[in-house]
């Protein structure tokens, strides 16, 4: 063994219950990409009936009765890795606080505060994966960046590779025309 832990994608039981959970504020621009991601997964595929979409835009706390009774879930965010903007990455679990307590945006303050709620309920799913991006910008404004709508189609594959390594079948829908 090389010492590098080894990231499973623990495949899902029939009947597991499955949140796809998009954080982000629409009105600052690069910081609403997980509303945005979420929106176009909504439009553009279909889901089983154990995966529920949810828009959590800036909910804080209020996300508790969303992801409780949940057994997996998986999270769509703007993160600041101080990475190149435009930057996807995909992080495990355990070391989900910790990225999204290094950003400062509202929905920021309360996302780790929902976790820690959710753990001492022992209500925590099973598997959590956060699907994050570099923002670029996190100005007041309704558009994304040049560098985070260029990774846009990225980020979305990369949330369907992640479900379908889950096991979770997503089919996308035929285009209008």
């Amino acid at each position: 063994m090389n010492g590098r832990k080894a990231v499973r994608a623990k495949r899902t039981r029939p009947g597991e219950k499955i949140a796809v959970l998009g954080l982000g504020n629409i009105l600052l621009q690069d910081e609403g990409i997980g509303v945005h991601a979420l929106e176009a997964l909504r439009k553009d595929y279909s889901f089983p009936k154990n995966v529920r979409l949810i828009d959590g835009g800036t909910m804080g706390l209020d996300l508790l009765a969303f992801i409780e009774g949940m057994d997996k879930a998986l999270i769509i965010d703007a993160v600041n890795i101080q990475k190149e903007p435009g930057t996807i990455v995909t992080i495990e679990d355990e070391d989900i606080p910790s990225f999204l307590s290094a950003k400062l945006s509202v929905h920021q303050i309360a996302f780790p505060d929902v976790l820690s709620a959710l753990k001492l309920l022992g209500t925590m799913p099973a598997k959590m994966t956060l699907v994050g991006i570099q923002p670029q910008s996190i100005e007041t404004g309704l558009n994304m960046s040049e560098a985070v709508k260029k990774n846009f189609d990225r980020l979305i594959e990369t949330v369907i590779q992640r479900l379908d390594e889950w096991g979770v079948k997503v089919t996308r829908r035929k285009a209008d025309g």
